[in-house]
């Protein structure tokens, strides 16, 4: 617990993380709040008020859109399909890849080859080839953006850990724990993983925003998010195609979409910079 108020404490003091981070959090709860609050549904059509301009008197705060919903409360609910998927995304790669990665690189020889062989395999491979035939074949299922996203970022994250894991393996307190008869599995949970964090963490902030964007790709190409659900890369999408007639309903959603990338950005790079002065002498 004081480990943890001292890192809370030194983490303070870095303003990539406290202003990227507080904007970040603030983004999250007003998208989660603002839509219980707000009087207008995602999905009621007001047909008097369609393309209606932002106004702050007249109920719509960020305007309607060609269909005449809301755009606040499908832009909140936007940034929270948008968060989930990013969130859900980066855990599936963040489990797969540490413990590809770390495998890979603590037990070496062949099995790192042959393992290191089929992360380049599928590397090869056309990721959006491969969506396209997962939703002809699985239909566009909600939980299969889960999937391919994570998929794909599994990759990176694998060879990062394995970089760090070979490192790692030569060190007095691995050398002990093989010595010891800690199995294989134990050493890589309980003393390789940990050691991990550092590197992990500030990846997982910027593996975020390649989710987000890939998400946002997707639904873009009308690939992702359907509807009646929305993202903010279903809103810029239907934005691009109202661009001139009603340019809000783009740059609304765009640059809350922007402001989100920059802020995981800072974050990661906030993150990087607290890491390495904890490890410098």
């Amino acid at each position: 617990m004081i480990a943890l108020t001292q890192i809370a404490g030194r983490a303070r003091g870095n303003y990539a993380i406290t202003v990227s981070g507080g904007i970040l959090a603030a983004i999250a709860v007003i998208a989660i709040v603002a839509p219980w609050l707000s009087p207008n549904d995602y999905l009621h059509t007001d047909f008097d008020n369609i393309l209606s301009s932002p106004r702050f008197g007249g109920g719509h705060w960020f305007g309607t859109d060609d269909l005449g919903r809301d755009l606040f409360v499908r832009t909140m609910m936007g940034i929270q399909v948008t968060l989930l998927v990013a969130l859900v995304a980066s855990f599936v790669s963040l489990v797969i890849g540490v413990l590809y990665g770390a495998i890979a690189g603590y037990v070496g020889g062949r099995v790192d080859a042959v393992m290191m062989r089929i992360v380049d395999t599928l590397y090869a491979l056309p990721f959006i080839f491969i969506v396209i035939l997962l939703m002809v074949v699985f239909e566009r299922n909600f939980l299969l953006i889960f999937v391919a996203i994570g998929a794909i970022n599994w990759l990176d994250m694998a060879r990062i850990v394995r970089g760090q894991t070979l490192s790692l393996r030569e060190k007095e307190f691995i050398e002990a724990a093989r010595l010891t008869g800690v199995s294989t599995f134990r050493i890589i949970v309980r003393h390789i993983a940990p050691n991990l964090i550092g590197v992990v963490v500030v990846y997982v902030t910027l593996t975020i925003p390649q989710a987000i964007l890939v998400e946002s790709f997707l639904s873009f190409l009308g690939l992702g998010i359907q509807e009646p659900q929305t993202s903010l890369g279903a809103l810029v999408d239907a934005g691009v195609n109202q661009k001139e007639s009603a340019s809000w309903m783009l740059l609304i959603p765009g640059g809350l979409l922007a402001l989100i990338l920059m802020c995981f950005n800072f974050l990661g790079d906030g993150l990087r910079d607290f890491f390495d002065a904890r490890q410098s002498p």
